[in-house]
């Protein structure tokens, strides 16, 4: 297996570099979506002068260091943007990826919960390793070490991603128990209605009619799901190493994420964009 024999070289084994070519280009595809919904809703007025997050902006860094936060939040949005495009078409792609990614920092300014963030950083962090981005939309398929290392990293650092989120959900009785995802489920089926921003959330209506309450019935369902969910993050990561089930393993874990996006797309269109993307690592 290509893995632990570029482990056991000192990842001197070849590895074909149009892995992380392909990958370039989903990254880069799947920023370019999420800088560009950060136009809208709100995004576009974000920190503008006498506004709620200026003010926290003000408590928090200072009033100097906030001006000039405010004064860069707009061309940070568009060069970030045009940053993203370049890099999913090869255009000069490590200054493109550099600019995405100090892009993709400056949210950690301003969001509160910027785990999509640091999972931005850690994975372009790894194909900014890489010794071959490639240029334009030309995938160069062949033999070399150039992007062995990077390749090992974003394989760990899926792994790591599933295995951990397996187990923090193994560490939670009510989510093992099914009760978690069935309470959520019921109450956006309660009030989909008056949400604000109604596209945040996709859960389908036959899910919402024969899952959407809170009987004994629908808790089981959900257990069953619980449980499906923590089985599959913990066999993936395997699963997508061995040629043999690879393919199917592509296919489960590309229908578990869609799964994943339905409750939250903006909010896990970057995470499950990126992790689907990283698929590409494990061959």
């Amino acid at each position: 297996m290509w893995f632990f024999d570029a482990l056991a070289s000192g990842f001197q084994h070849p590895t074909d570099p149009a892995r992380l070519q392909w990958f370039r280009i989903v990254f880069g595809t799947v920023l370019t979506a999420r800088f560009a919904l950060s136009f809208g809703q709100g995004g576009w007025d974000r920190l503008t002068p006498g506004s709620l997050s200026a003010h926290v902006a003000e408590q928090r860094f200072g009033p100097a260091r906030a001006r000039l936060l405010i004064g860069l939040y707009r061309p940070a949005l568009i060069v970030r943007t045009a940053a993203a495009v370049a890099l999913a078409v090869g255009v000069a792609p490590r200054l493109a990826l550099l600019l995405v990614l100090a892009g993709a920092a400056m949210e950690l300014l301003y969001l509160k919960s910027p785990n999509a963030v640091r999972y931005t950083l850690l994975t372009g962090t790894c194909l900014l390793l890489a010794g071959d981005l490639g240029t334009g939309l030309h995938i160069a398929h062949g033999s070399s070490t150039a992007n062995t290392w990077a390749q090992v990293l974003l394989v760990l650092v899926t792994t790591d991603i599933y295995w951990n989120s397996a187990w923090q959900k193994l560490r939670s009785p009510q989510f093992r128990s099914g009760l978690y995802l069935a309470q959520w489920v019921h109450v956006y089926s309660q009030v989909r209605d008056r949400l604000p921003y109604r596209r945040q959330f996709a859960v389908p209506g036959i899910v919402r009619r024969y899952m959407g309450n809170l009987t004994d019935r629908d808790v089981r369902l959900w257990r069953f799901v619980a449980v499906l969910v923590i089985a599959l993050e913990i066999a993936l990561p395997p699963a997508l190493l061995v040629q043999q089930t690879m393919p199917y393993a592509v296919a489960v874990g590309i229908g578990m994420h869609a799964a994943f996006t339905c409750l939250k797309p903006r909010q896990l269109i970057t995470f499950s964009g990126l992790t689907v993307g990283t698929y590409l690592a494990f061959t």
